[in-house]
């Protein structure tokens, strides 16, 4: 196994890991990001408030994206079992 070979699963790991979190990433960040400028409109100081909201952006968008994170999960095992063979040489 030579160093390029870790390098790229290395780097192909990370790129998939980011397309599995990014969209619950973002859904959490525009969430966040509505109800503090809720919170800065009304005047209300509740650091709490962001918690549940958030959660349920999550989990709507891990249900939505499911199938499509699962097939990113797969390609990316099925290439790294399918070049198993050149990385042992």
């Amino acid at each position: 196994m030579t160093e390029e070979m870790v390098m790229s699963i290395a780097a192909e790991a990370i790129k998939t890991m980011i397309f599995l979190a990014g969209p619950m990433l973002v859904a959490a960040m525009a969430v966040g990001i509505i109800v503090s400028v809720l919170q800065a409109v009304t005047q209300i100081n509740e650091a709490t408030l962001t918690f549940i909201p958030k959660m349920i952006a999550v989990v709507v968008v891990l249900a939505v994206m499911a199938p499509w994170m699962l097939d990113v999960l797969e390609q990316y095992t099925i290439h790294v079992i399918g070049s198993a063979g050149e990385m042992i040489r």
